[in-house]
């Protein structure tokens, strides 16, 4: 029996969360039908346009994503402290740019005088919707029931496009998230669609790479922060050059053809989060089978499972094995 949505995102255990939706049908969510040779690349456009819009209006960051054939990745982090910090006006505001609200809320918008009564129902529908704006299961449901709409239309034909439901991964400690964001911005290069991350169309590598080459870093993804330390500014506890360097040291290497050197520069990341090479090869191909539900090290996944009340720890032969 699948684990119910609520027993697997805990937020005070973690913002960050691995998300995988798959096509159900045979055709592809994207790419070419090798039976009937009609392309379907352009909807790639549509899942991509359709996330960094949803990351505008949710309380949510998308961190990195790839838009595969027939299945989508997307690495997530959750910002209570937005969502707490809107107020009613702007929590509806971003509610009406996807869906309609009450009549009363549509009052309060419009500045006509409400009273105690009718703004205390305001006040409850806004605190339903903030919650709604911050989770990761509205998160996937706008957006996969976006994209499945849009395709039943193209095929004219009715039904499921996605598999029953999309697939989290709570990851728990910086070595679970640096070795997921790797996994993710190489999926194109290890499904040899593309030679190289910066060549790997609708996926946050190559739109990081882009920024990069400017000096900037893309304002529809979260950024990186910068290594950790104690005034830490919202961002990914990473500096963007070296997670740069990581990666492409990551491809060279899980490709046969180009076994290739490790740079010193990349070293420092692995060591900081103490992952040996080898370990992280297996991490960074291996992700999706390597965790179910949780990723992390020991110690975080042992209170993860306490925190959530669970019988056993999910993944921990793999996390002592990788993470040791």
């Amino acid at each position: 029996m699948a684990t119910p949505r609520r027993n697997l995102i805990s937020v005070s255990n973690t913002p960050y969360y691995h998300c995988i939706s798959r096509c159900v049908r045979r055709a592809y969510l994207c790419g070419q039908d090798p039976l009937t040779g009609r392309s379907f690349e352009h909807r790639r456009d549509w899942v991509e346009k359709k996330l960094l819009q949803l990351g505008r209006i949710f309380c949510i960051d998308v961190c990195a994503y790839a838009v595969m054939s027939n299945h989508t990745h997307l690495v997530l982090h959750i910002d209570i402290a937005k969502a707490k910090r809107l107020n009613n006006k702007a929590i509806l505001i971003r509610w009406h740019k996807l869906f309609k609200s009450t009549f009363l809320c549509q009052q309060f918008l419009n500045g006509e005088l409400l009273t105690k009564a009718e703004l205390s129902a305001v006040n409850t529908r806004v605190n339903l919707y903030r919650e709604r704006l911050s989770s990761i299961s509205w998160f996937m449901r706008v957006l996969n029931e976006s994209i499945a709409r849009q395709a039943n239309q193209e095929d004219e034909c009715k039904g499921r496009f996605w598999e029953g439901r999309f697939k989290s991964q709570a990851l728990l400690d910086e070595a679970a998230l640096a070795a997921c964001l790797a996994y993710v911005d190489l999926n194109p290069v290890r499904a040899k669609a593309a030679d190289l991350p910066e060549q790997s169309d609708y996926t946050s590598i190559k739109s990081r790479i882009n920024a990069a080459q400017n000096n900037k870093q893309p304002k529809s993804l979260m950024r990186f922060a910068g290594k950790p330390r104690k005034h830490m500014p919202n961002g990914l506890p990473f500096e963007l050059k070296t997670y740069l360097q990581l990666v492409d040291w990551t491809g060279r290497s899980i490709r046969e053809d180009k076994p290739g050197k490790i740079p010193e520069d990349a070293l420092p990341i692995l060591e900081r989060l103490n992952i040996c090479i080898d370990n992280w090869l297996t991490l960074t191909t291996s992700f999706t089978r390597s965790f179910k539900n949780t990723a992390g090290k020991e110690q975080a996944i042992t209170a993860y499972t306490n925190h959530m009340k669970r019988k056993r720890r999910s993944s921990i032969a793999n996390s002592l094995a990788l993470f040791t």
